[in-house]
């Protein structure tokens, strides 16, 4: 049976940026906006998404994989997110299905490559195993100074009656956050036909309108009908 000449491909897009910017809120506005024009997508992230990535994150969030270093953790996101692309992200896209992730590859690039000191020889051979060609058609960078991004954190935890505690990389110093910022901005830089950087520090509405204003720049099939 011949594909439809008006059918257009599924698009993968991944969400970037240091911790506590926002990605998951707009992750999930970006997805009703998707619905609202018809468009089939699923949401997931990283390192997770399938039964085997999520143990991967939890044994490295929890810490247990620090006294290993940075290049243990890289294989070890690589192993994540292998199983991540051949059981959900790859699957999906074949049925004309967009997928939508809260990180993936460039956090590695960031987080262990740039920032933990691991050669770029292993993170480009990881990303190869691990990608098996399914690089993202959209990276949206949400840049923030982490000394904001972390006094918003504090603010929301009190007010939800939370404990702060932290993941393994929630609980790195500042200056460290400092660098990881940068290294996100530099990987954007580096990668303009993919990245674009978005200031989060502004109103989740104003982030919202600015990343479905580039979504629908980038892919001009959003525009062929009206919103549902």
């Amino acid at each position: 049976m011949l594909e439809s000449p008006h059918r257009h491909p599924a698009r993968f897009i991944t969400f970037e940026g240091g911790e506590g910017v926002g990605k998951s809120t707009q992750v999930r506005r970006l997805l009703v906006n998707l619905d609202r024009h018809s468009i089939s997508a699923v949401r997931t992230r990283e390192p997770g998404g399938t039964p085997k990535a999520e143990a991967i994150r939890s044994f490295i969030l929890q810490g247990r994989s620090e006294a290993w270093g940075a290049g243990a953790e890289a294989v070890l996101f690589a192993a994540a997110r292998l199983d991540h692309v051949n059981q959900l992200i790859a699957p999906n896209l074949a049925k004309g299905t967009w997928v939508i992730s809260d990180r993936f590859c460039d956090s590695t690039r960031a987080y262990q490559g740039l920032t933990g000191g691991v050669d770029d020889t292993l993170i480009d051979a990881l990303e190869v195993l691990a990608l098996d060609g399914h690089t993202p058609d959209l990276t949206i960078v949400l840049d923030m100074d982490p000394e904001i991004a972390f006094q918003r954190v504090a603010q929301r935890a009190v007010e939800d009656g939370l404990a702060l505690t932290g993941d393994r990389f929630e609980k790195e110093e500042l200056d460290w956050h400092k660098r990881l910022r940068q290294n996100f901005i530099d990987i954007a830089r580096n990668n303009r036909d993919r990245c674009y950087v978005i200031s989060a520090n502004q109103s989740e509405d104003a982030i919202e309108q600015a990343i479905w204003e580039l979504v629908t720049d980038r892919f001009p099939e959003l525009s062929d009908g009206p919103a549902a």
